[in-house]
């Protein structure tokens, strides 16, 4: 943990640290800054696991984008992400990869305070302070920058050799936060969250308690007071401006973040803390409040950690009665019978959750899933088939294609699409095996063997 949290610093120090914009500034190209942030995304990916549930997934994407319209000159399409991991943090990578901390997220109580730190960041990726200060540090060359950066997020010896000696105090001097970096930031943040029609008193509470958690939390202070300094300061500032806020009339969509916030607070609580210490968090909520739907749906969720899926789906239909609609809650217990092995109760709320949500992807395959565990290939088959039309498309989704077709005989498919799942994983002996039986097998099917030819081609193999 010591060394993870070491990690952590290093990383913010480098990736979040900016600087304040003047108009003479140079700027790191787009491009540039793109390789950058794709290297980061693959190093930061290989030290922590970020939370792939699908509906934490969607939240935290939906809640940033919409925030994302605000700036005024999108550099990069946006993308946000949760990372497992206890540690009071937030910060903006290189071109428009944000990343908040579950610890971080588990300490807020509404979506007003995930909002505005989202928002602050949002406000360094608008104003490009990280751009500006590597294309001032490109004195070190932009490769060997790179290599820093791969240094600091991978540890160990290269870590060691990157970052000692003159080059680190170097490079950390250049990387450093100034309190003007966070006053533009907080400007920035304060503008999109009122904007779109949050408070902006989110930011002050949530610095109170990242505050309350280094002085109580017993860790030292937390990485996120280190890496964006002058705190008593910011808050300060923020309080002057929030004299002259007055709310904003809530649009729909914030409406609808404001709705979700409390299962998405309760799914990044139950699936990233330690499992035992969720069931111990939400039985505790249920004593206090036996009718929480928010408690028996984390409970749930902590319960099928621990394989205890009777008790978990009981939850679940107890969330269910009193929020009926709820896809998340009817995505969790159509997961819960299927792991059971009651794929016709699983086919059954998922068709509902269908009629209520007709696009979501999530739905979707779980039900086709269920369908082909009950042998109903011809219905599973025309479900994955759609989800190849909605992009982006998974690549279990041609898999289970593939061996859907199978069942029906209908072998050309099943070789081509399981041609085009080996191809995603890219292995091509495999793909280049089952495109060439797809063709084949093809037969008459003039259609089909266009499309396979097209991907033998691009394989190099026609």
């Amino acid at each position: 943990m010591k060394i993870k949290k070491f990690f952590i610093l290093l990383t913010t120090i480098f990736i979040i640290a900016t600087f304040s914009v003047e108009s003479s500034a140079a700027f790191l190209s787009p491009g540039d800054e793109t390789v950058l942030g794709d290297k980061f995304l693959k190093s930061i990916g290989s030290q922590y696991e970020f939370a792939d549930y699908p509906y934490i997934v969607k939240y935290i994407n939906d809640l940033g984008q919409y925030l994302g319209r605000q700036i005024e000159v999108p550099y990069f399409s946006l993308n946000f992400y949760v990372i497992k991991d206890n540690t009071i943090n937030a910060f903006a990578a290189p071109a428009g990869h944000v990343f908040f901390f579950s610890g971080l997220i588990g300490i807020m109580d509404n979506v007003d305070e995930l909002a505005s730190v989202l928002a602050h960041e949002l406000g360094h990726v608008s104003a490009r302070h990280l751009a500006s200060r590597i294309e001032r540090s490109k004195k070190i060359g932009l490769a060997t920058m790179a290599g820093v950066l791969a240094g600091i997020l991978i540890g160990g010896e290269a870590a060691g050799a990157l970052m000692t000696g003159s080059m680190a105090a170097g490079i950390q001097a250049e990387l450093g936060y100034t309190r003007e970096d966070e006053r533009q930031a907080d400007h920035l943040g304060y503008k999109y969250t009122h904007m779109t029609g949050f408070n902006p008193e989110g930011m002050i509470t949530t610095l109170k308690k990242i505050q309350r958690e280094g002085w109580y939390g017993g860790g030292g202070v937390p990485p996120y007071l280190l890496t964006h300094p002058g705190t008593p300061e910011r808050m300060a500032n923020i309080e002057t401006m929030l004299q002259g806020y007055k709310k904003m009339p809530e649009p729909d969509k914030t409406k609808d973040l404001r709705s979700r916030f409390p299962l998405f607070h309760a799914m990044v609580i139950a699936l990233c803390n330690d499992k035992e210490d969720a069931t111990r968090e939400f039985k505790k909520r249920l004593l206090k409040d036996p009718e929480s739907i928010v408690a028996h749906y984390g409970l749930g969720l902590g319960l099928e950690r621990e394989g205890k899926i009777n008790e978990a789906i009981n939850h679940f239909k107890i969330a269910l009665k009193k929020k009926e609609d709820s896809i998340p809650i009817m995505f969790a217990m159509g997961k819960a019978y299927q792991m059971n092995g009651r794929y016709e109760n699983s086919v059954s709320i998922l068709r509902e959750a269908l009629e209520i949500s007709p696009k979501d992807k999530e739905i979707m395959y779980l039900l086709a899933l269920s369908l082909q565990n009950l042998e109903l290939y011809g219905q599973s088959s025309k479900i994955y088939e759609r989800l190849t039309f909605l992009p982006p498309v998974k690549d279990r989704v041609y898999y289970n294609l593939g061996l859907v077709y199978g069942r029906q005989d209908k072998l050309a498919l099943a070789h081509y699409n399981l041609g085009i799942y080996f191809r995603k994983l890219k292995r091509r002996e495999k793909a280049l095996f089952h495109f060439n039986k797809a063709r084949e097998l093809a037969g008459s099917k003039l259609a089909l063997k266009e499309k396979i030819d097209k991907a033998l081609k691009g394989l190099g193999n026609r």
